[in-house]
Protein backbone atom coordinates (compact mmCIF):
# COMPACT_ATOMS: atom_id res chain seq x y z
CA UNK A 1 0.00 0.00 0.00
CA UNK A 2 1.25 3.48 -0.82
CA UNK A 3 2.12 5.06 2.57
CA UNK A 4 0.38 8.29 1.48
CA UNK A 5 -2.76 6.72 0.09
CA UNK A 6 -4.86 8.21 2.92
CA UNK A 7 -3.37 11.69 2.66
CA UNK A 8 -3.81 14.68 0.41
CA UNK A 9 -1.88 14.63 -2.88
CA UNK A 10 1.58 16.10 -2.60
CA UNK A 11 1.72 19.64 -3.94
CA UNK A 12 4.00 21.01 -6.63
CA UNK A 13 6.30 22.48 -4.00
CA UNK A 14 7.14 18.93 -2.94
CA UNK A 15 8.19 17.62 -6.35
CA UNK A 16 11.81 17.61 -5.16
CA UNK A 17 11.52 16.75 -1.47
CA UNK A 18 14.23 17.44 1.07
CA UNK A 19 15.17 14.19 2.83
CA UNK A 20 17.09 14.08 6.09
CA UNK A 21 19.15 10.97 6.76
CA UNK A 22 20.45 10.18 10.24
CA UNK A 23 23.67 8.19 9.94
CA UNK A 24 26.23 7.75 7.17
CA UNK A 25 26.71 4.01 7.26
CA UNK A 26 25.97 1.75 4.28
CA UNK A 27 22.19 2.16 4.74
CA UNK A 28 22.31 5.94 4.81
CA UNK A 29 24.81 6.22 1.96
CA UNK A 30 22.88 3.90 -0.35
CA UNK A 31 19.60 5.63 0.51
CA UNK A 32 21.19 9.00 -0.35
CA UNK A 33 22.51 7.62 -3.64
CA UNK A 34 19.09 6.47 -4.81
CA UNK A 35 17.33 9.67 -3.74
CA UNK A 36 19.93 11.90 -5.40
CA UNK A 37 19.56 9.99 -8.66
CA UNK A 38 15.93 11.09 -8.76
CA UNK A 39 16.46 14.76 -7.97
CA UNK A 40 15.85 14.81 -4.22
CA UNK A 41 17.73 17.14 -1.96
CA UNK A 42 19.53 15.10 0.70
CA UNK A 43 21.12 16.13 3.99
CA UNK A 44 23.01 13.55 6.05
CA UNK A 45 23.56 14.18 9.76
CA UNK A 46 26.39 11.99 11.05
CA UNK A 47 27.43 11.82 14.70
CA UNK A 48 30.99 10.79 13.84
CA UNK A 49 33.64 12.74 11.95
CA UNK A 50 33.69 10.23 9.09
CA UNK A 51 31.52 8.18 6.75
CA UNK A 52 30.88 4.45 7.00
CA UNK A 53 29.46 3.81 10.46
CA UNK A 54 30.60 0.34 11.50
CA UNK A 55 32.35 -0.10 8.15
CA UNK A 56 35.68 1.42 9.14
CA UNK A 57 39.40 0.75 8.94
CA UNK A 58 42.51 1.44 11.02
CA UNK A 59 46.22 1.63 10.22
CA UNK A 60 47.22 1.41 13.88
CA UNK A 61 49.07 -1.88 13.36
CA UNK A 62 51.11 -0.56 10.44
CA UNK A 63 48.81 -2.15 7.88
CA UNK A 64 45.16 -1.48 7.13
CA UNK A 65 42.59 -3.70 8.84
CA UNK A 66 38.81 -3.63 9.08
CA UNK A 67 37.21 -2.62 12.36
CA UNK A 68 33.81 -3.75 11.11
CA UNK A 69 32.87 -6.50 8.65
CA UNK A 70 35.60 -8.73 7.23
CA UNK A 71 33.42 -10.94 5.02
CA UNK A 72 30.97 -10.85 2.16
CA UNK A 73 28.28 -13.31 3.16
CA UNK A 74 26.84 -14.99 0.08
CA UNK A 75 27.75 -14.42 -3.54
CA UNK A 76 24.40 -14.97 -5.26
CA UNK A 77 23.20 -11.58 -6.55
CA UNK A 78 25.12 -9.72 -3.85
CA UNK A 79 25.65 -6.03 -4.70
CA UNK A 80 28.58 -5.70 -2.28
CA UNK A 81 30.35 -8.50 -4.13
CA UNK A 82 29.77 -6.72 -7.44
CA UNK A 83 31.16 -3.48 -6.05
CA UNK A 84 34.24 -5.24 -4.67
CA UNK A 85 34.89 -6.98 -7.97
CA UNK A 86 34.35 -3.78 -9.96
CA UNK A 87 36.82 -1.71 -7.95
CA UNK A 88 39.43 -4.46 -7.68
CA UNK A 89 39.14 -5.18 -3.95
CA UNK A 90 41.09 -8.38 -3.25
CA UNK A 91 38.81 -11.16 -2.04
CA UNK A 92 40.07 -14.50 -0.80
CA UNK A 93 38.83 -17.97 -0.08
CA UNK A 94 40.53 -19.09 3.12
CA UNK A 95 41.40 -22.71 3.62
CA UNK A 96 38.74 -24.31 5.82
CA UNK A 97 41.37 -26.04 7.93
CA UNK A 98 40.84 -25.54 11.64
CA UNK A 99 43.02 -26.10 14.67
CA UNK A 100 41.14 -26.95 17.88
CA UNK A 101 42.78 -26.55 21.29
CA UNK A 102 41.21 -28.46 24.17
CA UNK A 103 40.43 -26.91 27.59
CA UNK A 104 43.85 -27.93 28.89
CA UNK A 105 45.84 -26.35 26.08
CA UNK A 106 46.45 -29.45 23.96
CA UNK A 107 45.59 -29.76 20.24
CA UNK A 108 42.73 -32.17 19.69
CA UNK A 109 43.63 -35.25 17.67
CA UNK A 110 43.13 -34.39 13.99
CA UNK A 111 40.99 -37.46 13.27
CA UNK A 112 38.64 -36.77 16.16
CA UNK A 113 38.54 -33.06 15.35
CA UNK A 114 37.51 -33.82 11.80
CA UNK A 115 34.85 -36.23 13.01
CA UNK A 116 33.34 -33.63 15.33
CA UNK A 117 33.39 -30.75 12.85
CA UNK A 118 31.81 -33.00 10.23
CA UNK A 119 29.00 -33.81 12.68
CA UNK A 120 28.39 -30.08 13.00
CA UNK A 121 28.75 -28.97 9.39
CA UNK A 122 28.52 -31.79 6.85
CA UNK A 123 24.72 -31.77 6.59
CA UNK A 124 24.91 -32.21 10.33
CA UNK A 125 23.61 -30.52 13.46
CA UNK A 126 23.61 -26.97 12.11
CA UNK A 127 21.65 -28.00 9.01
CA UNK A 128 19.30 -30.07 11.19
CA UNK A 129 18.65 -27.04 13.40
CA UNK A 130 17.83 -24.87 10.39
CA UNK A 131 15.40 -27.48 9.06
CA UNK A 132 13.77 -27.89 12.45
CA UNK A 133 13.42 -24.12 12.95
CA UNK A 134 12.03 -23.65 9.44
CA UNK A 135 9.49 -26.43 9.73
CA UNK A 136 8.37 -26.06 13.35
CA UNK A 137 9.04 -22.46 14.42
CA UNK A 138 5.34 -21.83 15.09
CA UNK A 139 5.39 -24.59 17.70
CA UNK A 140 8.87 -24.11 19.22
CA UNK A 141 9.01 -22.79 22.78
CA UNK A 142 10.36 -19.21 22.62
CA UNK A 143 12.68 -20.03 25.54
CA UNK A 144 14.34 -22.91 23.66
CA UNK A 145 17.88 -22.14 22.53
CA UNK A 146 20.01 -23.44 19.69
CA UNK A 147 22.25 -24.95 22.36
CA UNK A 148 19.30 -26.90 23.79
CA UNK A 149 18.83 -28.43 20.35
CA UNK A 150 22.50 -29.39 20.14
CA UNK A 151 22.42 -30.95 23.62
CA UNK A 152 19.40 -33.08 22.71
CA UNK A 153 21.01 -34.27 19.48
CA UNK A 154 24.37 -34.97 21.14
CA UNK A 155 22.76 -37.43 23.54
CA UNK A 156 21.97 -39.67 20.56
CA UNK A 157 25.52 -39.67 19.21
CA UNK A 158 28.50 -41.97 19.84
CA UNK A 159 26.24 -44.71 21.24
CA UNK A 160 28.59 -47.44 19.99
CA UNK A 161 31.63 -45.91 21.69
CA UNK A 162 32.90 -46.83 25.18
CA UNK A 163 31.09 -44.73 27.76
CA UNK A 164 34.11 -42.62 28.68
CA UNK A 165 34.94 -41.92 25.01
CA UNK A 166 31.33 -41.06 24.18
CA UNK A 167 31.15 -38.69 27.15
CA UNK A 168 34.36 -36.92 26.14
CA UNK A 169 33.26 -36.54 22.53
CA UNK A 170 29.85 -35.16 23.48
CA UNK A 171 31.43 -32.64 25.81
CA UNK A 172 33.94 -31.55 23.17
CA UNK A 173 31.25 -31.32 20.50
CA UNK A 174 29.11 -29.08 22.70
CA UNK A 175 32.12 -26.89 23.46
CA UNK A 176 32.68 -26.56 19.71
CA UNK A 177 29.17 -25.19 19.29
CA UNK A 178 30.27 -22.09 21.18
CA UNK A 179 31.70 -20.91 17.83
CA UNK A 180 28.19 -19.59 17.16
CA UNK A 181 28.88 -16.73 19.54
CA UNK A 182 31.37 -15.24 17.08
CA UNK A 183 28.64 -15.18 14.41
CA UNK A 184 25.95 -13.32 16.37
CA UNK A 185 27.70 -11.55 19.25
CA UNK A 186 26.07 -13.57 22.04
CA UNK A 187 26.63 -17.08 23.47
CA UNK A 188 25.01 -20.00 21.65
CA UNK A 189 22.85 -20.48 24.76
CA UNK A 190 21.20 -17.13 23.91
CA UNK A 191 20.41 -17.94 20.25
CA UNK A 192 16.69 -18.47 19.69
CA UNK A 193 15.90 -21.85 18.18
CA UNK A 194 12.44 -20.61 17.20
CA UNK A 195 14.00 -17.90 15.00
CA UNK A 196 17.20 -19.68 14.01
CA UNK A 197 15.80 -19.76 10.47
CA UNK A 198 16.31 -15.98 10.28
CA UNK A 199 20.10 -16.52 10.51
CA UNK A 200 20.22 -18.06 7.04
CA UNK A 201 21.78 -15.65 4.57
CA UNK A 202 22.37 -15.21 0.83
CA UNK A 203 23.38 -18.39 -0.96
CA UNK A 204 26.82 -18.94 -2.43
CA UNK A 205 30.32 -18.50 -1.06
CA UNK A 206 31.64 -16.37 1.82
CA UNK A 207 34.86 -14.67 0.67
CA UNK A 208 37.11 -12.85 3.11
CA UNK A 209 37.73 -9.24 2.11
CA UNK A 210 41.52 -9.51 2.12
CA UNK A 211 41.95 -6.00 0.76
CA UNK A 212 39.61 -4.55 3.45
CA UNK A 213 36.29 -2.81 2.89
CA UNK A 214 38.00 0.54 2.23
CA UNK A 215 37.46 0.45 -1.55
CA UNK A 216 33.89 -0.77 -1.20
CA UNK A 217 33.13 2.01 1.27
CA UNK A 218 34.58 4.64 -1.03
CA UNK A 219 32.44 3.40 -3.93
CA UNK A 220 29.26 3.34 -1.81
CA UNK A 221 30.03 6.78 -0.37
CA UNK A 222 30.99 8.58 -3.58
CA UNK A 223 27.47 9.64 -4.70
CA UNK A 224 26.69 11.10 -1.27
CA UNK A 225 30.05 12.88 -1.14
CA UNK A 226 29.28 14.47 -4.51
CA UNK A 227 25.61 15.30 -4.18
CA UNK A 228 24.44 15.39 -0.56
CA UNK A 229 24.91 17.94 2.18
CA UNK A 230 26.87 16.04 4.84
CA UNK A 231 27.18 17.45 8.34
CA UNK A 232 29.62 15.65 10.63
CA UNK A 233 29.71 15.63 14.44
CA UNK A 234 25.94 16.14 14.51
CA UNK A 235 24.35 14.11 17.30
CA UNK A 236 20.57 13.91 17.02
CA UNK A 237 18.75 14.23 20.33
CA UNK A 238 15.17 14.85 19.20
CA UNK A 239 13.06 13.60 16.28
CA UNK A 240 9.82 15.56 16.08
CA UNK A 241 6.93 14.42 13.92
CA UNK A 242 3.18 14.80 13.72
CA UNK A 243 0.46 12.41 14.73
CA UNK A 244 -0.81 9.89 12.21
CA UNK A 245 -2.44 11.34 9.08
CA UNK A 246 -1.45 14.90 10.04
CA UNK A 247 1.28 16.14 7.72
CA UNK A 248 0.57 19.86 7.79
CA UNK A 249 3.97 20.41 9.41
CA UNK A 250 7.14 18.75 8.30
CA UNK A 251 9.13 16.43 10.62
CA UNK A 252 12.12 17.95 12.36
CA UNK A 253 15.45 16.87 13.80
CA UNK A 254 17.12 18.64 16.68
CA UNK A 255 20.84 18.14 17.27
CA UNK A 256 22.64 18.47 20.59
CA UNK A 257 23.86 21.95 19.67
CA UNK A 258 20.20 23.05 19.66
CA UNK A 259 19.83 23.39 15.87
CA UNK A 260 16.48 22.44 14.35
CA UNK A 261 16.39 20.92 10.86
CA UNK A 262 13.16 20.73 8.84
CA UNK A 263 12.71 17.95 6.28
CA UNK A 264 9.96 16.48 4.16
CA UNK A 265 10.95 12.98 5.22
CA UNK A 266 13.47 11.61 7.74
CA UNK A 267 15.29 8.28 7.40
CA UNK A 268 16.78 6.90 10.63
CA UNK A 269 19.72 4.58 9.93
CA UNK A 270 21.17 4.58 13.45
CA UNK A 271 22.10 1.07 14.67
CA UNK A 272 19.50 -0.97 16.50
CA UNK A 273 21.55 -0.72 19.70
CA UNK A 274 21.29 3.08 19.58
CA UNK A 275 17.55 2.86 18.99
CA UNK A 276 17.11 0.47 21.91
CA UNK A 277 18.88 2.91 24.24
CA UNK A 278 17.37 6.13 22.93
CA UNK A 279 14.00 5.65 21.26
CA UNK A 280 11.92 6.42 24.37
CA UNK A 281 13.79 9.70 24.85
CA UNK A 282 14.36 10.88 21.29
CA UNK A 283 11.01 10.53 19.50
CA UNK A 284 8.37 13.20 20.01
CA UNK A 285 5.60 12.11 20.14
CA UNK A 286 6.58 8.62 21.33
CA UNK A 287 6.71 5.76 18.87
CA UNK A 288 3.60 3.60 18.47
CA UNK A 289 3.64 0.79 21.02
CA UNK A 290 4.08 -1.95 18.40
CA UNK A 291 7.13 -0.25 16.88
CA UNK A 292 8.62 0.46 20.29
CA UNK A 293 8.05 -3.17 21.23
CA UNK A 294 9.73 -4.41 18.04
CA UNK A 295 12.85 -2.35 18.77
CA UNK A 296 12.97 -3.79 22.28
CA UNK A 297 12.36 -7.37 21.16
CA UNK A 298 15.16 -7.89 18.63
CA UNK A 299 18.49 -8.65 20.26
CA UNK A 300 21.69 -6.68 19.86
CA UNK A 301 25.03 -8.41 20.31
CA UNK A 302 28.55 -7.41 21.26
CA UNK A 303 30.78 -8.87 18.57
CA UNK A 304 34.30 -7.45 18.66
CA UNK A 305 37.76 -8.18 17.33
CA UNK A 306 41.30 -7.91 18.62
CA UNK A 307 44.23 -7.82 16.19
CA UNK A 308 47.72 -8.73 17.43
CA UNK A 309 50.60 -8.31 15.01
CA UNK A 310 54.15 -9.67 15.26
CA UNK A 311 57.40 -9.03 13.44
CA UNK A 312 56.90 -12.34 11.65
CA UNK A 313 54.28 -15.08 11.67
CA UNK A 314 56.15 -17.60 13.82
CA UNK A 315 53.17 -19.99 13.79
CA UNK A 316 52.64 -20.03 10.05
CA UNK A 317 54.03 -23.37 8.97
CA UNK A 318 52.09 -26.21 7.35
CA UNK A 319 51.12 -29.08 9.60
CA UNK A 320 50.03 -32.57 8.57
CA UNK A 321 48.61 -33.38 12.00
CA UNK A 322 45.76 -30.93 12.24
CA UNK A 323 42.19 -31.13 11.06
CA UNK A 324 42.50 -30.76 7.28
CA UNK A 325 38.98 -30.98 5.82
CA UNK A 326 40.36 -31.90 2.37
CA UNK A 327 36.98 -31.35 0.73
CA UNK A 328 35.82 -28.51 2.96
CA UNK A 329 33.65 -28.72 6.07
CA UNK A 330 30.43 -28.90 4.01
CA UNK A 331 31.56 -30.37 0.67
CA UNK A 332 28.05 -30.87 -0.71
CA UNK A 333 26.74 -27.48 0.49
CA UNK A 334 23.92 -29.08 2.45
CA UNK A 335 24.23 -26.61 5.34
CA UNK A 336 22.40 -23.32 4.68
CA UNK A 337 24.68 -20.35 4.24
CA UNK A 338 25.23 -18.33 7.41
CA UNK A 339 27.22 -15.32 8.56
CA UNK A 340 30.16 -17.53 9.53
CA UNK A 341 33.33 -15.90 10.81
CA UNK A 342 35.80 -17.91 12.84
CA UNK A 343 34.89 -21.25 11.24
CA UNK A 344 34.03 -20.01 7.80
CA UNK A 345 32.13 -22.44 5.63
CA UNK A 346 31.53 -22.26 1.86
CA UNK A 347 34.86 -20.67 1.03
CA UNK A 348 35.74 -19.87 -2.62
CA UNK A 349 38.20 -22.29 -4.18
CA UNK A 350 40.88 -19.72 -4.91
CA UNK A 351 42.42 -20.13 -1.47
CA UNK A 352 42.83 -23.92 -1.64
CA UNK A 353 46.42 -24.06 -2.88
CA UNK A 354 47.45 -21.09 -0.76
CA UNK A 355 45.93 -22.74 2.31
CA UNK A 356 48.14 -25.80 2.05
CA UNK A 357 51.21 -23.62 2.52
CA UNK A 358 50.07 -22.19 5.85
CA UNK A 359 49.03 -23.00 9.35
CA UNK A 360 45.28 -23.47 9.84
CA UNK A 361 43.16 -20.52 8.83
CA UNK A 362 41.11 -20.81 12.02
CA UNK A 363 41.89 -21.75 15.62
CA UNK A 364 39.39 -22.35 18.39
CA UNK A 365 40.56 -22.41 22.01
CA UNK A 366 37.83 -24.37 23.77
CA UNK A 367 36.73 -23.27 27.25
CA UNK A 368 40.31 -22.65 28.47
CA UNK A 369 40.99 -23.82 32.02
CA UNK A 370 44.64 -22.66 31.91
CA UNK A 371 44.09 -18.89 32.26
CA UNK A 372 42.29 -18.59 35.62
CA UNK A 373 43.72 -15.18 36.45
CA UNK A 374 42.78 -13.41 33.22
CA UNK A 375 39.84 -15.53 32.06
CA UNK A 376 38.12 -17.20 35.02
CA UNK A 377 34.86 -17.41 33.04
CA UNK A 378 36.65 -19.53 30.40
CA UNK A 379 35.48 -17.49 27.42
CA UNK A 380 36.53 -19.21 24.20
CA UNK A 381 38.73 -17.07 21.90
CA UNK A 382 38.47 -17.82 18.21
CA UNK A 383 41.19 -16.70 15.87
CA UNK A 384 42.19 -16.24 12.25
CA UNK A 385 45.61 -16.50 10.69
CA UNK A 386 46.00 -13.38 8.53
CA UNK A 387 49.42 -14.57 7.37
CA UNK A 388 47.44 -17.03 5.20
CA UNK A 389 45.98 -14.24 3.07
CA UNK A 390 47.30 -13.72 -0.47
CA UNK A 391 50.89 -12.39 -0.47
CA UNK A 392 49.91 -8.83 -1.36
CA UNK A 393 47.49 -8.71 1.60
CA UNK A 394 49.11 -11.04 4.14
CA UNK A 395 50.64 -9.74 7.34
CA UNK A 396 51.91 -11.45 10.53
CA UNK A 397 48.73 -10.89 12.47
CA UNK A 398 46.31 -12.96 14.51
CA UNK A 399 42.71 -11.79 14.46
CA UNK A 400 40.76 -12.82 17.56
CA UNK A 401 36.95 -12.81 17.52
CA UNK A 402 35.31 -12.20 20.90
CA UNK A 403 31.68 -11.77 21.90
CA UNK A 404 29.23 -11.28 24.72
CA UNK A 405 30.71 -10.75 28.18
CA UNK A 406 34.24 -11.28 26.89
CA UNK A 407 33.75 -8.41 24.46
CA UNK A 408 32.54 -6.19 27.29
CA UNK A 409 35.53 -7.19 29.42
CA UNK A 410 37.99 -6.26 26.69
CA UNK A 411 36.12 -3.00 26.09
CA UNK A 412 36.48 -2.22 29.79
CA UNK A 413 40.24 -2.74 29.55
CA UNK A 414 40.35 -0.31 26.64
CA UNK A 415 38.22 2.27 28.45
CA UNK A 416 39.88 1.99 31.84
CA UNK A 417 43.29 3.32 30.89
CA UNK A 418 44.30 6.51 29.12
CA UNK A 419 47.88 5.26 29.14
CA UNK A 420 48.27 3.36 25.86
CA UNK A 421 51.25 1.19 26.88
CA UNK A 422 49.39 0.08 30.02
CA UNK A 423 46.23 -0.62 28.01
CA UNK A 424 48.15 -2.65 25.42
CA UNK A 425 49.98 -4.56 28.14
CA UNK A 426 46.68 -5.59 29.73
CA UNK A 427 45.20 -6.60 26.37
CA UNK A 428 48.21 -8.73 25.52
CA UNK A 429 48.19 -10.33 28.96
CA UNK A 430 44.64 -11.52 28.27
CA UNK A 431 45.53 -13.13 24.93
CA UNK A 432 49.01 -14.42 25.79
CA UNK A 433 47.77 -17.82 27.06
CA UNK A 434 46.33 -18.49 23.60
CA UNK A 435 48.92 -17.32 21.07
CA UNK A 436 51.67 -18.96 23.14
CA UNK A 437 50.09 -22.35 22.37
CA UNK A 438 50.63 -21.93 18.62
CA UNK A 439 53.38 -23.88 16.83
CA UNK A 440 56.97 -22.67 17.15
CA UNK A 441 56.29 -20.30 20.02
CA UNK A 442 59.44 -19.57 22.02
CA UNK A 443 59.35 -16.89 24.70
CA UNK A 444 62.99 -16.02 24.08
CA UNK A 445 62.45 -15.52 20.34
CA UNK A 446 61.90 -11.87 19.42
CA UNK A 447 59.64 -12.95 16.55
CA UNK A 448 57.18 -14.29 19.12
CA UNK A 449 56.76 -10.96 20.91
CA UNK A 450 53.79 -8.85 19.79
CA UNK A 451 54.56 -5.55 18.07
CA UNK A 452 51.12 -3.96 18.29
CA UNK A 453 47.56 -4.71 19.39
CA UNK A 454 44.25 -3.20 18.33
CA UNK A 455 40.83 -3.83 19.91
CA UNK A 456 37.74 -2.70 17.99
CA UNK A 457 35.80 -2.15 21.25
CA UNK A 458 32.39 -1.55 19.67
CA UNK A 459 31.04 -2.41 23.11
CA UNK A 460 32.34 1.03 24.18
CA UNK A 461 30.89 2.92 21.23
CA UNK A 462 27.91 5.14 22.05
CA UNK A 463 26.95 5.73 18.42
CA UNK A 464 27.03 1.99 17.69
CA UNK A 465 24.69 1.44 20.64
CA UNK A 466 27.47 -0.25 22.63
CA UNK A 467 27.45 -3.29 20.35
CA UNK A 468 27.65 -4.36 16.77
CA UNK A 469 25.20 -6.99 15.57
CA UNK A 470 21.44 -7.53 15.54
CA UNK A 471 20.43 -11.05 16.54
CA UNK A 472 17.53 -13.24 17.68
CA UNK A 473 17.71 -14.26 21.31
CA UNK A 474 15.75 -16.68 23.46
CA UNK A 475 12.39 -15.34 24.56
CA UNK A 476 11.63 -13.81 21.17
CA UNK A 477 8.05 -14.57 20.15
CA UNK A 478 7.40 -12.66 16.91
CA UNK A 479 10.83 -11.95 15.50
CA UNK A 480 9.84 -11.90 11.84
CA UNK A 481 6.93 -9.54 12.56
CA UNK A 482 9.21 -7.34 14.66
CA UNK A 483 11.62 -6.96 11.73
CA UNK A 484 8.75 -6.15 9.37
CA UNK A 485 7.38 -3.57 11.82
CA UNK A 486 10.72 -1.74 12.00
CA UNK A 487 11.13 -2.01 8.25
CA UNK A 488 7.75 -0.36 7.63
CA UNK A 489 8.51 2.50 10.01
CA UNK A 490 6.14 5.45 10.29
CA UNK A 491 5.70 6.82 6.77
CA UNK A 492 2.46 8.53 7.84
CA UNK A 493 4.61 10.69 10.15
CA UNK A 494 7.45 11.08 7.66
CA UNK A 495 9.74 8.76 9.66
CA UNK A 496 11.44 5.78 8.01
CA UNK A 497 14.00 3.27 9.29
CA UNK A 498 16.90 1.53 7.58
CA UNK A 499 19.89 -0.54 8.66
CA UNK A 500 20.97 -4.17 9.01
CA UNK A 501 18.06 -4.69 11.44
CA UNK A 502 15.50 -3.79 8.72
CA UNK A 503 17.05 -5.80 5.89
CA UNK A 504 15.44 -8.59 3.86
CA UNK A 505 15.40 -11.78 5.90
CA UNK A 506 18.22 -13.34 3.84
CA UNK A 507 20.57 -10.45 4.61
CA UNK A 508 19.79 -9.49 8.20
CA UNK A 509 22.83 -8.41 10.16
CA UNK A 510 25.11 -7.99 7.14
CA UNK A 511 26.65 -5.09 5.24
CA UNK A 512 24.66 -6.20 2.21
CA UNK A 513 21.48 -6.08 4.28
CA UNK A 514 22.24 -2.53 5.41
CA UNK A 515 22.87 -1.51 1.78
CA UNK A 516 19.63 -3.12 0.59
CA UNK A 517 17.63 -1.55 3.41
CA UNK A 518 18.73 1.96 2.41
CA UNK A 519 17.87 1.24 -1.20
CA UNK A 520 14.43 -0.11 -0.26
CA UNK A 521 13.49 2.93 1.84
CA UNK A 522 14.63 5.26 -0.93
CA UNK A 523 12.42 3.44 -3.43
CA UNK A 524 9.41 3.69 -1.11
CA UNK A 525 9.94 7.43 -0.64
CA UNK A 526 10.39 7.98 -4.37
CA UNK A 527 7.23 6.04 -5.11
CA UNK A 528 5.31 8.05 -2.50
CA UNK A 529 6.30 11.22 -4.37
CA UNK A 530 5.72 9.60 -7.78
CA UNK A 531 9.35 10.26 -8.69
CA UNK A 532 9.87 6.84 -10.27
CA UNK A 533 7.92 5.90 -13.34
CA UNK A 534 7.56 2.31 -14.44
CA UNK A 535 10.50 2.59 -16.84
CA UNK A 536 12.83 3.91 -14.15
CA UNK A 537 11.63 1.27 -11.71
CA UNK A 538 12.25 -1.48 -14.24
CA UNK A 539 15.74 -0.21 -15.09
CA UNK A 540 16.72 -0.05 -11.41
CA UNK A 541 15.42 -3.54 -10.75
CA UNK A 542 17.36 -4.88 -13.74
CA UNK A 543 20.53 -3.08 -12.68
CA UNK A 544 20.34 -4.15 -9.05
CA UNK A 545 19.60 -7.77 -9.71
Amino acid sequence: MNPRSKQQPIGADHICPHIGIVGAGFAGLRCADMLLQHGCRVTILEARNRLGGRVAQSNHLGHLVDLGPNWIHGTENNPILRIAQHNGTRLHGLSEEEAIIDPFGKPIDSQEAEELTSILWDDGLVADAFRYSNEHHDRIDPLASLYDFFVEKAEKLFLNEPLNVAKRKRETLLMLTSMWGAYVGEPVQRQSLKFFWLEECIEGKNPFVAGTYAGVLETVAQPARSGADIEFNKVVDRIISNAQDDRRNRPQLRTKDGTLHDFDEIVITAPLGWLKLNHERVFDPPLPSRLSQAIANIGYGTLDKVYITFSSAFWDTPSSSRNTHPNGVDPNSKTPNITATSTAIHQPLDGEENGRQHYAGFTHWLSPAYAPNTNPSRWDPQGMNLAALPPECAHPTLLFYIYGECSKHIANIVASSSDHPERDSRLLAFFEPYYTLLPNYNASNAACKPKAVLATAWANDEYAGYGSYSNFQVGLEKGDEDIETMTYGMPERGIWFAGEHTAPFIALGTSTGAYWSGESVAHRILDAYALRDNEARSKEEDRDG
